[in-house]
């Protein structure tokens, strides 16, 4: 390990990352100077692969574009190498072991005596929580990737991890709307500079070189893309109504005189996921190109001029409208909020964001390019927000009554919330709760009072 003998040893970062897009970002991050200057601390990036059964998913490893990101760093580890046989999403120390786990872990990582720095995803779940209990006094950064930066933290965090989180980096998906995320511990958000990702991006696209599936897909002269996202395995949806949804995509794309789409199926999803996409690409006359390759979306987006992306709710839909000025358009956001629980389920914000920005392409909406957020939109994420989780923001009340009092009836905003919802909570919107003994009881001794 290297060591300065007037300062002492180096500090060490440790950036943990499960996704590539996330990785793009935390180098962004690095390129931008937000890590300090190259030299200052050693890097090192820590993989963690949280698929249900790791050893059968997609590794980060495989994926188009990880060497170049990895050469930003002085070292790579495996977390699920590390605390194997245990799970990455469910495994942390008790408490009586984190010392020991820390010195394990400063021998196994060459780690020596250095100040470490943590750079995690995901800072409410494992293997964040781990690694914040494994290193007690370290400082700690979290790095948003994506839409739900937008909403609010979607667990409590221990206090005695929470004092020690002092950002959160995040991307500019939508531009002036403010990050909801850790604010109720007083964090504060810093934006990762767009020009700086795309550079990651377009380094990420050149390392994919003459790939043949890709080579396939540009050579189709496509107009259109579509995005899987495997919500069946989120469970927001079967198997079967995922594979209508993408239909629904191609069928809308088609529409507006798209005859050449690539579908890009999400990494995790089944070989044989896009077998009812091919089929109704026959029925209607469709060149239809599968990229089922390891790589980012956006890798696409920079080597062919399409005219339109079709998602959900794909952070890379935000991705090709705010970095590439693709127009976007969404497909299924309505039926998903209505059936979207718990409440507190941590993809509502960015199905709200996306529905409330992006067109639909079946009700007639012409696929756009969304600019800075509308005035409509942060009253309306704030208030998602708190009714999702009114006991991390008591503050934010009085705001949301004004707000359910004057648009609840609109139905553009009503179907962000629901009526059990709105009741539990005694907002504006909800049904008016029965007068019964201890209502009144209440009542009178406000009263009294």
């Amino acid at each position: 390990m290297t060591t300065d003998t007037a300062t002492g040893p180096r500090p060490v970062q440790i950036f943990q990352v499960s996704t590539l897009y996330g990785a793009a970002t935390v180098a962004a991050a690095i390129d931008a100077g937000l890590y300090g200057a190259p030299g200052d601390a050693r890097r090192l990036l820590l993989l963690s692969h949280n698929a249900e059964i790791p050893e059968t998913a997609l590794r980060l490893e495989t994926m188009t574009g990880y060497a170049r990101i990895a050469a930003r760093f002085d070292g790579v580890l495996d977390w699920n190498e590390t605390i194997h046989p245990y799970h990455p999403a469910a495994w942390a120390p008790r408490p009586e072991e984190a010392p020991l786990w820390q010195r394990v872990l400063r021998t196994a990582w060459d780690l020596g005596t250095a100040r470490v720095v943590l750079v995690v995803e995901s800072i409410q779940v494992n293997p964040a929580k781990a690694l914040g209990a494994c290193f007690p006094e370290s400082s700690v950064e979290v790095y948003a990737d994506g839409l739900m930066s937008y909403g609010p933290t979607r667990t409590d965090v221990a206090q005695s991890l929470a004092c020690r989180i002092r950002r959160l980096l995040h991307l500019d998906l939508v531009p002036g709307l403010t990050p909801m995320l850790l604010t109720e511990y007083g964090t504060p958000s810093e934006l990762v500079p767009d020009a700086a990702f795309r550079a990651v991006l377009a380094e990420i696209s050149a390392e994919a070189g003459e790939d043949p599936a890709l080579a396939e897909a540009v050579a189709a002269r496509p107009g259109a893309l579509l995005l899987g996202q495997y919500l069946a395995a989120l469970g927001l949806l079967t198997v079967e109504e995922e594979e209508d949804l993408h239909v629904r995509m191609l069928r809308g794309a088609a529409a507006l005189g798209h005859r050449s789409i690539v579908f890009k199926p999400h990494p995790t999803a089944p070989a044989g996921y896009s077998t009812a996409l091919r089929q109704a690409a026959k029925e209607t006359g469709i060149r239809l190109t599968v990229l089922d390759v390891p790589l980012l979306a956006e890798t696409f987006y920079e080597r062919c001029p399409l005219r339109l992306v079709v998602g959900c709710f794909s952070t890379a839909m935000l991705t090709a409208a705010v970095y590439y000025g693709i127009p976007v358009a969404r497909v299924g956001t309505g039926e998903l909020l209505e059936r979207l629980t718990p409440f507190e389920n941590s993809n509502r914000i960015p199905l709200t964001v996306v529905d409330h920005l992006v067109p639909a392409l079946e009700d007639g909406g012409t696929p756009a390019v969304p600019g800075p957020a509308p005035d409509s939109l942060a009253p309306l994420v704030r208030a998602v927000s708190y009714c999702m989780r009114h006991k991390s923001h008591p503050g934010m009340r009085a705001e949301t009554e004004l707000y359910l009092a004057a648009h609840h009836a609109d139905p553009a905003v009503a179907h962000h919330f629901g009526t059990v919802r709105l009741t539990q909570l005694g907002l504006p919107g909800g049904e008016p709760a029965p007068a019964g003994p201890s209502r009144l009881r209440r009542s009178l001794a406000r009263a009294r009072r």
